[in-house]
C-alpha cells in the first residue's frame, strides 16, 4: 500500500473519498471484497469500515451501515460543542448509510458480529485489550507461552495489570517451567502481590487472555500482528475449560519442580526425553518447552551422557529403558542404566 498513506485520505467515515465510497458500497452489496480491492483506499481499514474475514484473510468484510451510524452519532455527540459545522456533515452521512442499509439484506457472514472480531494491527489489539481491561470486574485468566518473558513484554501490559489490581480483580497466569528463571517475571509478580497467582507447566498452549469469562483474545497469525476477539459464549466456555484443566495440572510458582527420581536427570531433561520418544525434532521440542534450540541440544547431549548413549538411536532405547518415555516418576531414586549414580542437576 505504498504511496497511499493517510495524507491522501484526510477524512473520516462521515465524508468518504470517492474511491472509498465505491469499495465500501461494493462490499456492503456483495458481503465482502478481495483485500487487493482495498489497497488503493487504506482509509477503509483505518476507519474500521472493512475488516479481515476470519475464514479467509485474503478477503475483507464490511462493518454494517447500522453500526457505522451508531459510531457517527456517538462521535457527533462528543464533538458538537467544539465544531457546530460538523453536525450537518455527520447527519448527511448518517442518512447516506441509512439509505444504503435499506438497499441490501445483512451479509450472511457473521465475521464482524459480536461473536468474533478480527483485530488487524498491534494498535487495534492494544485498544481492544484496553477496552476489555476497563470493563473487567472479577477475573483475568492468561496463558503465556514462550519461556522466559522479556521485561519489555511484561512492561507492555503492566498498566492494564495495575488497573485491574486497583479494582480488586483476581488474575491467574500460566507459564512454562522455563519462565521460572526470568527475573523480570519474578519482579512483576512481586509488584502485583496477591492479585496474581502463577503456575507453570512443561508446555502450554498458544497465548490466551480471558476477561470475566465473557471475552477472549487469541493470536490470528504466527507473528501475532493479528488477533481474534471472541465473545461467543460456547467458544469462551470451551477456552475456560481448557485453562482450568491446564491449571489443575500446573505447579505453583512458589513450589519447587518435582524431582525426576533418576540421578543425574533434571526435570527439563525428563520432559525433553518424553518428547524425543514421541519422535519430535529438536526445533519442535525447543518451541514447545520455551527454550532455544541450542539449549535443547545441550540438554540432549547431557541426557546421552547420563544414559550412556552413543547415538540418537541408542538414546531412544535408553530413554525407554529408563521409563522416561512415559508418565513422570515419583521422587524415589533410580540410577540411570549403564551409569553410576550422579548428583541430580
Amino acid at each position: 500500500m505504498a504511496g497511499h498513506g493517510a495524507d491522501e485520505h484526510p477524512h473520516g467515515a462521515d465524508r468518504l473519498c470517492e474511491a472509498g465510497d465505491r469499495v465500501y458500497s461494493r462490499a456492503v452489496r456483495r458481503g465482502r471484497v478481495p483485500r487487493r480491492d482495498a489497497e488503493p483506499v487504506p482509509c477503509l481499514l483505518e476507519l474500521a469500515l472493512l475488516h479481515p474475514d476470519p475464514d479467509d484473510m485474503d478477503w475483507l468484510v464490511p462493518t454494517s451501515p447500522q453500526e457505522v451510524m451508531t459510531r457517527l452519532l456517538r462521535g457527533m455527540h462528543d464533538e458538537v460543542s467544539a465544531s457546530q459545522r460538523r453536525v450537518g456533515s455527520a447527519v448527511a452521512a448518517v442518512e447516506w448509510y441509512a439509505g444504503l442499509g435499506r438497499q441490501v439484506r445483512p451479509a450472511a457472514s457473521g465475521a464482524e458480529g459480536p461473536a468474533i472480531r478480527v483485530l488487524d494491527g498491534l494498535a487495534r489489539i492494544q485498544a481492544a485489550m484496553d477496552e476489555a481491561t476497563q470493563a473487567c470486574t472479577t477475573e483475568v485468566l492468561t496463558v503465556q507461552p514462550g519461556g522466559i518473558r522479556r521485561e519489555a513484554e511484561l512492561s507492555e501490559g503492566l498498566h492494564r495489570a495495575l488497573a485491574l489490581r486497583g479494582r480488586g480483580v483476581r488474575m491467574r497466569d500460566l507459564y512454562t517451567h522455563v519462565a521460572r528463571h526470568g527475573q523480570g517475571l519474578l519482579t512483576y509478580l512481586e509488584l502485583m502481590g496477591d492479585a496474581v497467582e502463577a503456575r507453570t507447566l512443561d508446555e502450554v498452549i498458544d497465548r490466551l487472555i480471558l476477561f470475566d469469562r465473557t471475552v477472549a483474545f487469541i493470536p490470528a497469525n504466527s507473528d501475532r500482528t493479528m488477533a481474534l476477539e471472541l465473545r461467543h459464549p460456547a467458544i469462551v466456555e470451551y477456552l475456560v475449560t481448557v485453562f482450568e484443566r491446564l491449571w489443575r495440572l500446573a505447579i505453583p510458582l512458589t513450589a519447587p519442580l518435582p524431582d525426576t527420581g533418576i540421578e543425574g536427570i533434571s526435570h527439563r531433561e525428563q520432559s525433553i526425553a518424553a518428547l524425543l520418544a514421541e519422535g519430535h525434532q529438536d526445533a519442535v521440542i525447543a518451541e514447545r518447552l520455551g527454550i532455544s534450540v541450542r539449549t535443547c541440544r545441550a540438554h540432549i547431549a547431557r541426557l546421552s551422557e547420563t544414559l550412556g548413549a552413543a547415538s540418537r538411536t541408542q538414546l531412544g532405547v535408553r530413554i525407554a529403558q529408563a521409563g522416561l518415555d512415559g508418565p513422570q516418576h515419583s521422587s524415589a531414586s533410580v540410577s540411570a542404566p549403564g551409569r553410576e549414580s550422579r548428583t541430580a542437576r
